[in-house]
């Protein structure tokens, strides 16, 4: 099992030279193609007492598809560096809508970790999107040009979304020398956690993987914060988890784990729905 297929998405507004630095490097390293995406939606018509305030004019539109372009050459001048297939496309339309729709040929894909400037139509919420593409999702933070992915740190939790991500994560954990499979667990619930756990140590071992497991007693602070201090004394680079949210009349509701990974994590993670 590999990632033959990458997608990363490219801000229309900024210009995220790491994050794309970062998907070429590991389409290179797992030998696969690599599309470039970005998305951008006129604004809705606005209109009072039946006159049209606001519209969107074909000059626009153009105007918008150039911007696109431009960003796409931008694109195809940074992933150049690196060797392999490219392919750019470009899409009027809202960003979370457009990557939930083209993300049907990848296997991975490759966001910024924080909301961009702008609003729905120009910026790309990283929460929708992983709620919506039905793939698994790297989140790069700002600053980060590079994955070696050699120490992995599982964020382990017996749901469906958990067990998404570490198969979702299969070609990562191949490649690793070092994987530490770690669970938060109020007192009492040690037993269990373990139980579980050493399911998932069998599961990887039949893969070819060998990992370690640490059941962590919930202390003050966040379960993410703990998860992260972990990953940080470990020396890992990447975090894999599931993404527990739903959406509830047009809001996005996110578990805590996952809403604070969303907003804090300074290392790349891997999330699964």
């Amino acid at each position: 099992m590999s990632y033959a297929t990458m997608m990363v998405y490219v801000d229309a507004e900024g210009a995220p030279e790491q994050r794309v630095r970062l998907a070429a490097s590991l389409a290179d390293a797992f030998k696969a193609t690599l599309i470039g995406l970005s998305a951008f939606a006129p604004r809705p018509l606005f209109v009072a007492e039946g006159v049209v305030i606001d519209d969107v004019t074909g000059t626009d539109a153009q105007a918008m598809r150039a911007k696109l372009e431009k960003k796409g050459s931008w694109f195809r001048g940074i992933a150049a560096a690196w060797h392999g297939t490219r392919e750019w496309r470009a899409v009027l339309d809202i960003p979370a809508e457009a990557l939930a729709r083209e993300a049907r040929c990848a296997d991975l894909v490759i966001i910024g970790r924080s909301k961009g400037p702008g609003d729905v139509y120009s910026a790309l919420d990283p929460g929708e999107a992983i709620l919506k593409t039905g793939r698994p999702t790297l989140l790069v933070p700002e600053g980060v040009d590079s994955l070696g992915a050699e120490h992995v740190v599982i964020g382990w939790k017996d749901t469906r979304e958990a067990r998404r991500a570490v198969r979702d994560a299969l070609p990562f954990l191949h490649e690793a020398t070092r994987i530490t499979i770690a669970e938060i667990c109020r007192p009492g619930e040690e037993p269990m956690a373990r139980q579980s756990m050493d399911d998932v140590l069998r599961y990887l071992d039949r893969h070819r993987i060998r990992a370690g497991p640490e059941v962590i007693l919930h202390q003050e602070g966040s379960g993410a914060a703990q998860l992260i201090r972990l990953a940080q004394h470990e020396d890992a680079d990447l975090l894999v988890t599931g993404a527990y949210g739903h959406s509830r009349l047009g809001e996005w509701i996110f578990g805590g784990m996952t809403l604070d990974l969303l907003a804090s994590s300074p290392l790349c993670c891997l999330m699964s729905h």
